[in-house]
């Protein structure tokens, strides 16, 4: 009887230190673990949006997106596209901006690279032109979901925390075409952006 108690108590600490073990996340349909780093953006009288980016699943697009945090390229950016129910665009480059971003290759289906994030509510993703290896700087937030965009653009992560600020974003922005361009003097700020690990 001591012997089966043991053995039953033996199990649940291995069950519990497997459960706590680890930096990286186990993805829930393969059971693989995920390789995430982790970002904060800063926005003027918003808050802060807190990001996981998925390194392996758009590794040049994370390493781009990381590379341009670090350089303090995006500090005193703006969110220059908002449409409430769709999205918030920022990241382009202004007169002041003193780094020119690379092209990068886009890490999507319909580009030949596999890419299972859905654009969802909070997702993280690049805009690009025509040219689908035109992505440099510019990205967008899903404020709610958009499948059409699954598979033709290099989804790269999402939101852990601030999707509140995100929508509160949208929810103010003033377009003046349906297009969602936000006039200069009513873009929201990006204060900063912070890669925390």
């Amino acid at each position: 009887m001591k012997k089966a108690a043991l053995v039953l108590i033996m199990v649940g600490i291995a069950a519990v230190l497997s459960a706590c073990g680890g930096g990286k996340k186990e993805d829930g349909e393969s059971g693989a673990a995920r390789k995430l780093r982790h970002a904060e953006i800063t926005v003027k009288d918003y808050g802060t949006i807190k990001l996981e980016l998925e390194e392996d699943i758009a590794p040049i697009t994370v390493a781009n997106f990381i590379k341009l945090a670090q350089a303090g390229f995006y500090d005193g950016l703006t969110f220059h596209r908002i449409i409430d129910g769709f999205m918030i665009q920022g990241g382009a480059p202004n007169a002041a901006s003193k780094i020119v971003p690379e092209k990068i290759k886009g890490e999507f289906k319909a580009n030949g690279v596999e890419n299972p994030i859905k654009h969802v509510a909070g997702v993280i993703s690049m805009a690009r032109a025509k040219d689908m290896n035109s992505a440099s700087s510019q990205f967008f937030i899903m404020v709610d979901d958009a499948p059409h965009l699954d598979d033709y653009y290099a989804a790269f992560g999402r939101v852990t925390e601030g999707l509140e600020i995100v929508k509160k974003i949208a929810k103010d922005a003033r377009p003046t075409d349906n297009n969602g361009t936000i006039p200069a003097s009513e873009q929201p700020v990006i204060e900063k952006i912070v890669i925390t690990d």
